[in-house]
């Protein structure tokens, strides 16, 4: 196992080197998770927004028709705006 040592800033900021980004597959703005372990702590890129509620709406049947879905929104759109006239 290769060690790679940074230093903690004042404000208890460390910059992750490159070749850990390089391994890990991150990029500026990624976030990443820090998780504790029973040998001290791990680093690892944080799942998304969307991973993190990837799989959470049912959907209404498999595999869901987009065309069929954006038709209904169509006509739901086009019914509200008939009833503001």
């Amino acid at each position: 196992m290769k060690e790679i040592i940074t230093t903690l800033t004042s404000k208890g900021q460390v910059t992750i080197p490159a070749e850990i980004r390089r391994a890990l597959g991150l990029k500026a703005r990624d976030r990443v998770a820090f998780v504790l372990t029973p040998d001290g702590a791990k680093v690892r890129p944080a799942p998304s927004a969307l991973d993190r509620i990837a799989g959470s709406v049912k959907p209404r049947k498999k595999p869901e028709d987009f065309k069929e879905l954006r038709a209904i929104v169509k006509e739901e759109v086009a019914r509200k705006v008939l009833e503001e006239m």
